[in-house]
């Protein structure tokens, strides 16, 4: 059976020593004496599964907003070059908002 990190990680401890008990693989080589932690990356590893959930941000569109940070980081460069503390703050406000956006974002 294929299985993916997600649902691995919502296995209890003993079904995935049914799992590991299955799998020939020297990751998985004691996997009776493994908490649940260190058998979930061993069985991730004998099956050949990214240990870690993938994050995708739905609903914006991320690299604008990226090239946007990164323009918005020239001005705030400038600005400090400049001693224009008035304009400094509102682009680290901005900057900070868009950072903030794509966090929400993020499922």
């Amino acid at each position: 059976m294929v299985y993916t990190f997600h649902e691995l990680k919502h296995k209890t401890l003993a079904e995935l020593r049914d799992i590991a008990a299955g799998i020939q693989h020297e990751a998985v080589q004691g996997y009776t004496q493994l908490n649940k932690d260190h058998l979930l990356k061993a069985i991730c590893a004998a099956l050949g599964i990214a240990a870690h959930e993938h994050h995708e941000v739905k609903g914006v569109d991320k690299t604008g907003i990226k090239l946007n940070i990164r323009a918005l980081k020239q001005e705030r460069d400038k600005a400090i070059a400049a001693h224009d503390h008035k304009q400094l703050k509102a682009v680290r406000v901005r900057i900070k908002n868009l950072r903030k956006k794509l966090r929400k974002a993020m499922v």
